[in-house]
């Protein structure tokens, strides 16, 4: 039987879209577009959730 390695949870925030890229507006000299690549400031462009750590964890009251 094969063993399934577990499979990471998705950023919430970004939902696994963990970049993006935006458009400055402006044109480049060969007539392409400027962009801005920005990264989920959660997950920090990995995709994926972190798993919460005991410090992390809000328990008791």
């Amino acid at each position: 039987m094969p063993q399934h390695a577990p499979s990471m949870r998705v950023c919430r925030d970004c939902d696994g879209f963990a970049t993006a890229a935006i458009t400055t507006g402006t044109r480049l000299a060969d007539g392409t577009r400027a962009t801005l690549t920005v990264a989920c400031p959660a997950c920090h462009g990995t995709g994926h959730a972190t798993p919460a750590t005991a410090s992390t964890v809000p328990a008791g009251r």
